[in-house]
C-alpha cells in the first residue's frame, strides 16, 4: 500500500492510500503508534473503498518517543485539533477512527467538528472513573494526590493531579457524530457499563467481542476488527 511520510507542524504523520477527496483520521492509543496493526488494517480496508487514512504519532509514541511533551489530554486534544484543521483544507469528507485513550482525547477535541462518522476501538469514554478506580486500587486519596502532584503505581501508570483535575473539568457532554464501537468482553481498562452508558446516551452502535480484552492484537482479535470495519463501512 502507498504510504507517504508527512509533517503537520511538529507532528510526524503517515498518509495511506491513493489520492482521494475522502480521508479517515486515525488516532492511536497508549503504547501504540501511527503504523500499528489496527491502523494498517483500517488503511487496507479504506483503500478498498476509495478512502485514504491519515495517522500520526501522539507525544511519547512512535517517532516521538523522546518527545519532551507528555501524552496527556492537555497536550493531545489541541494536537488532534491541529491535525484536523490540516485535513479540512485538503479533504472534502473526513471520518474518524480512534483507539483506547486516543478515543478519549478525540471525544474532547472533535465534538464540534464536521466529522462524518466515527469508529472507536476499545474506547476510554469515562476517564474520571478510570482514574478514580486506580486511586481506589492503590489507596490514593484525592487529598494525597493533590499534595504530592504525581504518584507512581505498581502497574507502571502514574497518577497525576493536573491530569485528574483536567479530566474532572472537561466532562464528555456532547457527541453528535454517528458512531460505532468495537469493545472486548474482558476489557480491563474501561468497564462495560461505562461503554454501554455512553452508547445509550449518544446513540452509538456497540459490538462486543466475546473473550477479547482491551488491547486487540491477536490474529483472532484483528480478524474481528477487520470484519467489523468491513461490515460497518457498508452500512
Amino acid at each position: 500500500m502507498k504510504q507517504q511520510s508527512i509533517q503537520i507542524e511538529h507532528i510526524p504523520a503517515l498518509l495511506w492510500g491513493e489520492s482521494s477527496d475522502r480521508v479517515v483520521l486515525a488516532v492511536h492509543g497508549s503504547g501504540s503508534h501511527k503504523a500499528d496493526v489496527p491502523v494498517s488494517t483500517l488503511a487496507e480496508i479504506a483503500a478498498a473503498h476509495g478512502w485514504q487514512v491519515l495517522s500520526f504519532d501522539l507525544p511519547e509514541h512512535g517517532d516521538r518517543r523522546a518527545d519532551s511533551a507528555q501524552c496527556i489530554p492537555q497536550v493531545c486534544v489541541p494536537e488532534i485539533q491541529t491535525v484536523f484543521r490540516a485535513l479540512t483544507g485538503r479533504w472534502e469528507h473526513i471520518w474518524l477512527f480512534a483507539n483506547s485513550l486516543g478515543a478519549y482525547s478525540s471525544l474532547l477535541a472533535l465534538a464540534e467538528q464536521p466529522v462524518g462518522r466515527a469508529w472507536f476501538l476499545s474506547p476510554v469514554v469515562d476517564m474520571r472513573r478510570m482514574i478514580e478506580n486506580m486511586m481506589r486500587w492503590f489507596g490514593v486519596s484525592e487529598e494525597r494526590l493533590r499534595a504530592e502532584g504525581q504518584i507512581e503505581t505498581p502497574i507502571g501508570q502514574t497518577l497525576r493531579w493536573d491530569y485528574y483535575r483536567y479530566v474532572c473539568g472537561h466532562p464528555i457532554d456532547r457527541w453528535d457524530i454517528p458512531t460505532d464501537i468495537l469493545y472486548g468482553e474482558r476489557d480491563e481498562m474501561c468497564e462495560r457499563d461505562t461503554v454501554e452508558a455512553f452508547a445509550g446516551r449518544f446513540g452509538a452502535g456497540l459490538t462486543i467481542v466475546p473473550g477479547s480484552e482491551h488491547y486487540f492484537h491477536t490474529p483472532e482479535q484483528i480478524a474481528a476488527l477487520r470484519g467489523w470495519l468491513e461490515r460497518a463501512w457498508d452500512t
